[in-house]
């Protein structure tokens, strides 16, 4: 989808359906203050363990239940949750071998495809790589408990208005799932003990004043792309990230120097044969597609991330004349995600009567080391690693009586489930048609 200049000031301009709050957009470098706000935090918090260190197991919306979701899942939950899909289930888990500056372990599960070789799997789904996103980590665990109860029991699942037959639920499971429900342990429990709307890690490293209100690294402004920011135009450097640790956009010291993005990189390293990947955000009503840096333009293959000739001058997105810089995706790869991403977008949209926006990433706001641009980029910057079709979704939308506008209500909790795991499933079944190698 292409927008003009006009249409793409209006959508910066929309703060309300941006992942980033007012004080944060503004340049980068603003650090927001943690003081509480007064008012509601949304949905509560789970206390203690609903599955019992694994002895029962969670069940998804889209099958029925409603009997366990009335708080959203803590940190530990996700952990014990996982467990009981393992023993009601038989599914396999992994921990990847990064620890979080806390010491907390970033557990994955796989399910379905035509074996357990690592090469059997082909979408990845990740959650909560922004701690305050709230919803972001239930909905991954409860799509994957959904798909594997449907299975089991032979049925089908409804989400919303969307429902989906047993047959699609065997397609969507042939592709190969691999998932890691709570990519950012440290910063989620931070946020659900403090209600302080908590975006980065906790890593106290990357301040160098020790100030417990600079700490942390926006984990999606970690990964290796385009991360230098020299590599962009001077008007829109300070932000598409920054190197200002007080910043909520503070890209860390490195790219990878955090333990949560090289636990990503570690599964596209050993998952080789993933095709598909979301990176689950909240909250603006968005299905983004690569690329973020930039227009896509498909006639001009040397004008890409890794031409140092063309430093300086990405991330403009109204200079669409061909001398100006335009990110290079392929005509085939451009409709393969705009095809998949139509789809999955439509039955979001669908699931609760919430209209979804399906547009590049870089019309949100262009952004600088993020997850879906650098699984996308992997194949490019080096052959020999597979082509990855990345999203970045967007659930939901904003609560402004909240305390926080990530936090949400009881009534948008549910609708959120319904239109994430109805877009995952859409999601799947899109990856089956358009092809899974």
């Amino acid at each position: 989808m292409k927008f003009s200049q006009a249409s793409n000031v209006l959508l910066l301009a929309g703060l309300a359906n941006s992942c980033l709050l007012p004080e944060e957009r503004a340049g980068g470098h603003i650090r927001r203050s943690l003081n509480r706000r007064q008012g509601n935090n949304g949905k509560a918090i789970g206390k203690g363990d609903r599955f019992n260190g694994g002895s029962s197991f969670p069940r998804g919306i889209g099958s029925g239940n409603a009997t366990d979701m009335s708080t959203i899942l803590n940190v530990n939950e996700v952990t014990t949750g996982l467990q009981g899909l393992v023993n009601a289930y038989g599914i396999q888990t992994f921990v990847t071998p990064y620890k979080t500056y806390e010491g907390r372990t970033i557990t994955g599960a796989k399910i379905g495809g035509s074996g357990t070789a690592n090469t059997n799997y082909h979408v990845y789904l990740n959650g909560a790589i922004h701690a305050r996103e709230r919803g972001s980590h239930d909905s991954v665990l409860y799509f994957i408990s959904d798909l594997l109860y449907a299975q089991k029991h032979g049925t089908g699942l409804t989400y919303g208005k969307k429902s989906y037959t047993n047959a699609d639920v065997t397609k969507a499971l042939s592709t190969g799932i691999v998932v890691t429900p709570l990519i950012n342990p440290d910063g989620v429990n931070y946020d659900q003990t403090s209600n302080s709307c908590w975006r980065k890690n906790r890593n106290p490293k990357s301040s160098s004043s020790g100030d417990p209100d600079t700490i942390g690294v926006d984990l999606n402004r970690n990964f290796d792309f385009a991360w230098d920011l020299k590599k962009w135009a001077s008007s829109v450097a300070s932000e598409v990230a920054s190197t200002d640790p007080s910043s909520e956009v503070f890209h860390g010291t490195a790219a990878f120097s955090e333990p949560e993005t090289q636990a990503v990189k570690y599964i596209l390293d050993t998952y080789t044969k993933v095709r598909w990947f979301i990176d689950l955000h909240s909250y603006a009503g968005d299905v983004l597609y690569s690329w973020g840096s930039d227009t896509d333009q498909s006639t001009q293959p040397y004008k890409n991330f890794l031409n140092s000739t063309y430093d300086s001058i990405r991330g403009i997105t109204s200079d669409s004349t061909s001398s100006k810089y335009g990110e290079y995706i392929s005509s085939e790869d451009l409709n393969n995600v705009q095809t998949a991403g139509n789809r999955f977008g439509n039955v979001m949209s669908t699931a609760a009567g919430r209209k979804y926006t399906v547009m590049q990433s870089a019309y949100l706001y262009p952004t600088s080391g993020a997850s879906d641009d650098y699984a996308f980029s992997r194949h490019i910057a080096d052959p020999t690693k597979n082509k990855v079709y990345s999203y970045t979704i967007e659930f939901g939308f904003g609560n402004n009586q909240a305390s926080c506008p990530f936090y949400p209500t009881a009534a948008q909790y549910t609708s959120s489930l319904q239109e994430t795991n109805a877009g995952f499933m859409e999601f799947l079944l899109a990856a089956a048609d358009i092809g899974l190698e």
